[in-house]
């Protein structure tokens, strides 16, 4: 579904992402984790397409298609989805608004029939409930007034409506408590568990992984993988630390 190969990229002319591969197929969630300043950020802000960014070397495909090729509105249309560490807030926007316009433009673009009025707020009620999110939340402008946990909540829920054959998901466990980590790490396995999607989920911390349970776990430093396992290297490193993993991986 997703191929990345020997990628490198940088940004204004220092050199990030150094030789990364790594394959994704469908139905499969993998789980990179690794220390400050290693690439992952960057390395969803390249999926992404996000600007300033500039890719170098390697290619990406992504369900047969140049991805690196593509706009990033093109790549969204194509299935892509991509969640921020901090999503951003934008006044005079409601969320409604914002997600029925996103969602129909998609749709286009696909050939399909937007959605009408009624039907989009069936399924952003559907959706909300899955994220234990008040539509009344979804009314207000995007991101403005709420707390960490409610942005990446209403994030989740931006996803769901959207459905994406892929999502990128970076450090989407950054800022949320307890109770909303569960809610959100549940949210992730109802939206994008199915044998024909594929999530990369960026992580700090082993105890999203303990919802969202990946098929592979990668170390990523110095701006390419340095190590793969399963579920129980997350554990590792949450026990022992990025540099005694690393020194035994040696």
């Amino acid at each position: 579904m997703l191929t990345i190969d020997n990628l490198h990229a940088e940004i204004d002319g220092k050199p990030i992402l150094n030789g990364l591969s790594l394959t994704v197929q469908a139905g499969e969630v993998h789980a990179i984790m690794g220390p400050n300043g290693a690439g992952k950020s960057t390395l969803a802000y390249v999926l992404g397409g996000r600007p300033g960014y500039e890719v170098t070397q390697g290619s990406v495909t992504f369900a047969g298609q140049d991805l690196l090729a593509l706009e990033p509105h093109e790549r969204a249309a194509a299935g892509l989805f991509l969640g921020f560490q901090y999503p951003v807030e934008i006044p005079g926007v409601s969320n409604v608004q914002f997600l029925r316009e996103a969602l129909n433009a998609q749709r286009r673009s696909r050939g399909e029939e937007p959605l009408s009025g009624g039907e989009f707020l069936r399924l952003a009620r559907e959706k909300a409930a899955l994220l234990n999110l008040d539509m009344e939340m979804l009314k207000r402008h995007v991101n403005v007034g709420f707390s960490g946990g409610e942005k990446k909540r209403a994030e989740m829920v931006q996803m769901g409506i959207l459905d994406p054959r892929f999502a990128i998901l970076d450090e989407t466990d950054s800022g949320l408590d307890i109770d909303a980590l569960r809610v959100v790490g549940e949210g992730i396995n109802a939206i994008m568990r199915a044998p024909a999607k594929g999530v990369l989920l960026i992580t700090h911390y082993q105890r999203l992984l303990d919802y969202v349970r990946p098929d592979y776990v990668h170390i990523l430093s110095g701006g390419r993988i340095v190590r793969s396992g399963g579920a129980d290297l997350a554990r590792r490193l949450e026990a022992e630390g990025y540099d005694a993993v690393m020194e035994q991986a040696a």
